[in-house]
C-alpha cells in the first residue's frame, strides 16, 4: 500500500517515517500518488554543510566524497552528525495520476521538504560540484510524496537565487506570524510601546528575510546580531535594521549587551538564524520575560535551550522553525523583489560562493 507521507520507501528502520529511516528505497518507479523530479541542484543546509566542512578541514573532494557516500548509502542527503538535510531544484519528469501536488512534467520547481526524507539519487558523481560551496550541482532523481511540498520557480528569477531564498522560507513566515501577532495584542491592549525584534545572525540568508518580514509585520525596532565587521558593514548597508550590532553568538552576556544596548530593552521577540552550536543560552538571556525566542538553526540544542531558560528563570516562549507555515514561498519571494537589501545581500552571498 502506497503511504502519503512515503511509509513505504522506508528501508531500515521498519515502522518509520521517512525522516527518521536509517535508510530509503530511491527507486525511480513512482506511485501513483507520487511525483519523480529530475535533480538539477542541491542546496545543502547551512548547518550540515559547515560541519562538513570543518571536519574535512576545508577539504572539498573530501566534502564531495562524504556527501555522494550519504546519499549513496542512505537514499537521501542526511547528515550523520547534525541530522540536517537541505533541498533541491529540478524538473518534474513524472507525475502519478493521483498525486495532489498539482506538478505537470516540465514544471522547474524546487522542493520545500527536507532532503533528509526525501529519495534522492546521484547519478553524475558530484562531477560538477567542487565541495566548497553549500549548492551543489548534479545530475540524478528525487522522489516526492503526496504529503510533500514543491514550489514552481519564478522564470523571472535566476534558478540559483530562488534556490538559496526557498530554501529558508519558513524563516521569515514565522517570523511575520509572531511579529504580527505582539502587535495586534498590543494595538488590542492598547499598549503604545513598540514590538522589538533581535535577530541573531542577521546578515545571513534566514536572518536578513527575517528582518524584513519583521519589519514589515510592525515591529517596531529591529537589531541585527552579526559576529563580524564585513557582516556588519553588508548589513548596514543593506537597511534592513533599525541597528547593527557585533556580537559572537555563543557568547551570551555579549549578545544579551548588544540586544539590550541597541534596543533600549530586550527583545520581545528573538529569531536565531546562526549555523553553529552553542547560541541558545545568548538568545535567551537577551529576550525579555514574556518574550519569545525562535530557533531556525539546525545546530540548535533544544535540550541546551530549554535548561538554559530554566537556569535563568527566563520566562520566554521558545519556538522550534519546522520550515513550513502556509504561504511561506510567496511571501519570502515577494521580499526579495520588494527589498533591494535583501535581494543585495542574496546576490552578494552567490557571487562569493
Amino acid at each position: 500500500m502506497t503511504s502519503p507521507v512515503g511509509l513505504h520507501r522506508v528501508v531500515e528502520p521498519a515502522g518509520v517515517l521517512p525522516q527518521a529511516a536509517w535508510r530509503l528505497d530511491a527507486s525511480p518507479e513512482i506511485a501513483a500518488n507520487e511525483v519523480r523530479i529530475r535533480v538539477e541542484r542541491l542546496n545543502l543546509d547551512a548547518a550540515s554543510f559547515r560541519q562538513l566542512w570543518e571536519k574535512h578541514g576545508g577539504d572539498g573532494d573530501a566534502v564531495r566524497a562524504e556527501v555522494l557516500e550519504i546519499v549513496t548509502s542512505r537514499g537521501k542527503m542526511q547528515n550523520p552528525v547534525t541530522g540536517s538535510g537541505g533541498m533541491l531544484i529540478g524538473t518534474v519528469e513524472e507525475a502519478g495520476r493521483r498525486s495532489p501536488l498539482g506538478l505537470r512534467p516540465g514544471d522547474r520547481v524546487a522542493t520545500l521538504v527536507s532532503l533528509t526524507l526525501t529519495p534522492l539519487v546521484i547519478t553524475d558523481g558530484l562531477a560538477r560540484w567542487d565541495g566548497r560551496s553549500e549548492q551543489v550541482p548534479c545530475d540524478g532523481w528525487a522522489i516526492l510524496f503526496a504529503r510533500s511540498i514543491a514550489a514552481v520557480l519564478p522564470a523571472e528569477e535566476d534558478p540559483q537565487l530562488s534556490l538559496a531564498v526557498l530554501d529558508v522560507c519558513g524563516a521569515p513566515a514565522l517570523t511575520a506570524r509572531v511579529v504580527s501577532r505582539y502587535v495586534a495584542d498590543r494595538a488590542r491592549e492598547g499598549d503604545a510601546r513598540p514590538v522589538t525584534v533581535a535577530v541573531i545572525g542577521g546578515a545571513g540568508k534566514s536572518g536578513s528575510l527575517s528582518l524584513a518580514a519583521a519589519r514589515r509585520a510592525g515591529a517596531g525596532r529591529t537589531v541585527g546580531v552579526v559576529p563580524v565587521a564585513a557582516e556588519r558593514d553588508a548589513l548596514t548597508a543593506a537597511g534592513l535594521a533599525d541597528a547593527v550590532a557585533l556580537a559572537d553568538a555563543r557568547d551570551p552576556v555579549a549578545v544579551s549587551t548588544a540586544v539590550t544596548t541597541a534596543l533600549g530593552v530586550p527583545a520581545d521577540v528573538t529569531v536565531v538564524c546562526v549555523d553553529v552550536p552553542g547560541c541558545e543560552h545568548g538568545a535567551v538571556l537577551g529576550t525579555a520575560d514574556g518574550g519569545t525566542v525562535i530557533f531556525f538553526s539546525m545546530a540548535t540544542s533544544f535540550a541546551g535551550a530549554a535548561l538554559g531558560a530554566e537556569g535563568l528563570a527566563a520566562d520566554v516562549t521558545m519556538l522550534v522553525g519546522n520550515g513550513y507555515v502556509p504561504g511561506h514561498a510567496d511571501l519570502a519571494l515577494g521580499l526579495l523583489r520588494s527589498e533591494p537589501g535583501v535581494r543585495r545581500l542574496f546576490e552578494s552571498r552567490l557571487a562569493a560562493d
